[in-house]
C-alpha cells in the first residue's frame, strides 16, 4: 500500500497486507502474519490527551534486532547543544550566503551542517538549526535521531524519505517532520539537494493555539499528510546509525529495519505543503506580530511561549493604509534563525539570497535594510501582492550559539551590518516638522 493519509495528530491505522492490523487489542498473543507488536512512544505514558504521542507497529522483526553491538562513528559537522565552541568573534547580527553543493559524495547524515545550537538535548530543551547538502542517496544505510525531532525543508531538489511508517516525498515549498526515534533512509529524487534542518530537542511540534483567530486559518490539520504503511522484507547487509546524546553510533544489519507491515497511532512522520498556509494580516492599518505566521510550535513549560516556533513568510496581499509594511525594527527576547526557500524577502530585497541564512539573536536589534526602508516609506500604499516568495524562521526563546563551522564559512558576510549604515537621520525638531 502506498500513498498518504490526511490530518495532523490523528489516530491513524494503515496496513500494507489485508488483516495485518490486530482488531480489538494492541498486543495479541499472536499477531497476524507472524508479526511482532512494538510500541514507539514520543511522550510520557501518562501525558494528557492531545499531548500523548504513541504508535503501535506490527513488524517482521522487533527493533531489538536492529540495534546491537554499536560502535562509534563520526559526523563532524552535525553538532548538538550544549555546544559553545570557543571563538573570538563578538556578538553580532549574522548573515550567510548559500553554501554551494559540493562535488564530494554526501548522504543525508554526512551532509548535515549545524549553524547554531541552543539549550540542552539531554534536558529535552532547545534546538539546533542548520543546512544539509545531499549528493547521493542512502543505499543500505538507515538512521534515527534519539536526540530530537527533525524538521526538514528542501530548498533545491527533492528527497524521498523511506521510513518505518511508509514513504514521504518532499520538494522545495514543502516540509517533512520525522519524529524522534523513527528510522528512515533518505534518497535523492533526481538531482543533488540543499535544504534547511531544525533538530527540535523539546516537545513534538504541534499546531499553534490560534486564540482569537478561531478554528480556521494558518495551517489546517487536514493538509498534513502521513504515509500509508509500506514495508521491506529483505536480507541485504546494511548499517543503522543512531544519534544519541550528541554522539553517533552505528551497528551492522543483515536485514532492512523498514519492515513495518501495519501500524496505528498518532506518532508518525508527516509532510505539509507550505503553499496551503492561509496567512492572516491587517485589513486597515498597523502591523501584526509575526506570530500570525506560525505553522508549528514546540510548546514549552511556560504558557504561551514556544520552545521552538516554525514561522513562514509566504505569498500574501499587503493592504494596510498609512503603515510601514515591512517588518519593523525591533529587539526580541526570542532569537531568530531565518532562511529563504525562493524569491525575495521584503525586509532585505537584495542582500538575502535563496539558500542563505541569517541569525538575529536575543536582544540584538535588527530590521529592514536601508533600501527597504526608503522604498516602504515613499511607495504608494495601494494593495500589493508579495509573489513568488517563501522565507521561514526557526524562532526559539533561547539564545542561539553559532558553531565554529558557521563562523568559518566563506559565505559569512563580514559587513552584514552595513545594510543599515545608510539609514538617514530624519528627525526635525522644528515646529511643524512632524509628519
Amino acid at each position: 500500500m502506498t500513498g498518504y493519509m490526511s490530518g495532523f495528530g490523528n489516530e491513524f491505522e494503515t496496513e500494507a497486507l489485508p488483516g495485518a492490523l490486530p482488531r480489538g487489542r494492541n498486543s495479541p498473543q499472536r499477531c497476524p502474519y507472524g508479526l511482532y507488536a512494538e510500541q514507539i512512544s514520543g511522550s510520557a505514558f501518562t501525558a494528557p490527551p492531545g499531548a500523548n504521542r504513541r504508535s503501535w507497529l506490527y513488524r517482521i522483526r522487533p527493533s531489538v534486532l536492529h540495534a546491537r553491538n554499536f560502535y562509534s562513528v563520526d559526523a563532524p559537522f552535525w553538532r548538538t547543544a550544549p555546544s559553545r565552541e570557543q571563538t573570538e568573534r563578538p556578538i553580532a547580527q549574522l548573515r550567510w550566503g548559500a553554501i554551494p553543493l559540493p562535488d564530494e559524495k554526501l548522504c543525508f547524515i554526512e551532509g548535515v551542517r549545524t549553524m547554531t545550537t541552543c539549550g540542552d538535548a539531554d534536558s529535552r530543551l532547545g534546538m539546533s538549526a542548520g543546512v544539509f547538502l545531499v549528493t547521493e542517496s542512502m543505499k543500505e544505510q538507515y538512521f534515527y535521531d534519539a536526540d530530537g525531532e527533525l524538521l526538514i525543508l528542501p530548498q533545491q531538489g527533492g528527497l524521498i524519505f523511506e521510513t518505518e511508517f511508509g514513504s514521504i516525498e518532499v520538494e522545495p515549498g514543502e516540509l517533512c517532520v520525522i519524529p524522534r526515534g523513527v528510522k528512515f533512509r533518505a534518497r535523492l529524487r533526481d538531482s543533488p539537494v540543499r535544504g534547511y534542518l531544525c533538530e527540535n530537542y523539546g516537545a513534538p511540534f504541534t499546531l499553534p493555539y490560534r486564540g482569537v483567530i478561531g478554528a480556521n486559518g494558518l495551517a489546517n490539520a487536514r493538509d498534513f499528510l502521513t504515509p500509508a504503511a509500506a514495508y521491506e522484507d529483505d536480507a541485504h547487509p546494511g548499517r543503522l546509525t543512531v544519534k544519541w546524546g550528541g554522539g553517533f553510533y552505528a551497528c551492522d544489519l543483515d536485514h532492512s529495519p523498514l519492515d513495518v507491515v501495519a501500524w496505528h497511532g498518532n506518532y508518525a512522520p508527516h509532510k505539509y505543503d507550505l503553499r496551503r498556509f492561509s496567512p492572516m494580516g491587517p485589513l486597515l492599518f498597523d502591523h501584526p506580530d509575526p506570530s500570525i505566521f506560525c505553522v508549528l510550535t514546540s510548546p514549552s513549560s511556560q504558557p504561551g511561549v514556544g520552545d521552538v516556533d516554525f514561522v513562514i513568510f509566504p505569498e500574501r496581499w499587503q493592504v494596510a493604509e498609512d503603515t510601514f509594511r515591512p517588518p519593523w525594527f525591533h529587539l526580541n527576547v526570542m532569537s531568530e534563525f531565518m532562511g529563504l526557500i525562493f524569491g525575495a524577502y521584503d525586509a532585505k530585497p537584495e542582500g538575502f539570497a535563496p539558500g542563505g541564512a541569517s541569525l538575529h539573536n536575543a536582544m540584538l536589534p535588527h530590521g529592514p535594510d536601508a533600501d527597504a526602508v526608503a522604498a516602504a516609506t515613499t511607495a504608494p500604499l495601494s494593495p500589493a501582492k508579495l509573489e513568488k516568495t517563501l522565507a521561514f524562521m526557526f524562532e526559539t526563546r533561547l539564545p542561539q550559539h553559532p558553531t565554529a563551522y558557521s563562523l568559518a564559512l566563506d559565505t559569512l558576510e563580514t559587513d552584514y551590518a552595513a545594510c543599515w549604515s545608510a539609514l538617514p537621520k530624519r528627525f526635525d525638531g522644528t515646529p511643524g516638522g512632524a509628519s
